[in-house]
């Protein structure tokens, strides 16, 4: 028997949106599509400075899955731009550098990490884990 897609989130009303930032274009269409699938809003943006502007826009952001190396704009910079917009801004950064450590701002801010590469069959628990802490 399959899930229903939206199962988990249409209990707490509409479904959360989430804010895909990758500039990797297949990576960044098969996460959308494997959190979409999952029945979130997703939205998408190939870089930092993209995804900033949509945050500025008043879009209703509920987490963002942002990867840390970009062009523009980094995953670190973007976090900490909007969470001067929006301090209680759910983030998940993914990063396929085992070593590196979050700044000490994003560290206090409870931001989480996801290191690649990683299973998409997992991502929408892991999302889901994010939202609710």
């Amino acid at each position: 028997m399959s899930e229903q897609p939206n199962q988990h989130d249409s209990e707490s009303g509409p479904p959360r949106t989430i804010l895909v930032v990758e500039d990797e274009t297949m990576l960044r269409i098969v996460a959308a599509e494997v959190l979409t699938d999952a029945g979130f809003k997703v939205m998408e943006a190939a870089h930092g400075g993209e995804a900033l502007k949509i945050l500025q826009s008043g879009e209703q952001i509920d987490l963002v899955l942002s990867d840390v190396k970009m062009s523009i704009m980094n995953g670190y910079q973007l976090a900490e731009a909007s969470l001067a917009l929006q301090p209680e801004l759910k983030f998940l950064l993914m990063t396929g550098y085992s070593q590196e450590p979050l700044p000490p701002l994003l560290s206090r801010a409870g931001i989480e990490g996801l290191r690649k590469p990683f299973e998409f069959g997992q991502l929408a628990k892991i999302v889901r884990q994010v939202l609710e802490s």
